[in-house]
């Protein structure tokens, strides 16, 4: 089983205490890192007030990248069913051929 540490990080400016496996202890602190200079990117543009706003909109900002770079997982359902007609309509058409010989 995975060990917690408990890590104090700042985010513009402010502490917080945050606990995480031994492991991802410094993909925690580069997520804080990126997140913390993604803040103050949309502070210093002086277009978003408030620690809140800033923290939506970064995360937003974020968000969006983040779907933007992923593939979008396919609905295997849909995929199924969808090889499910073209196996009948094949079954179908063979049928036909069948005939022919």
């Amino acid at each position: 089983m995975a060990n917690n540490v408990s890590l104090d990080v700042a985010i513009m400016g402010r502490e917080f205490r945050v606990a995480c496996p031994e492991e991802e202890r410094e993909g925690l602190l580069q997520a804080v890192s990126f997140l913390d200079r993604k803040m103050r990117e949309i502070r210093d543009s002086g277009k978003v007030i408030g620690l809140e706003r800033i923290a939506i909109m970064a995360a937003i900002n974020i968000t969006h990248d983040y779907l933007s770079s992923k593939p979008i997982e396919p609905d295997t359902r849909e995929y199924r069913e969808q090889l499910g007609q073209m196996s009948k309509l094949l079954d179908q058409a063979l049928a036909s051929q069948d005939n022919l010989f």
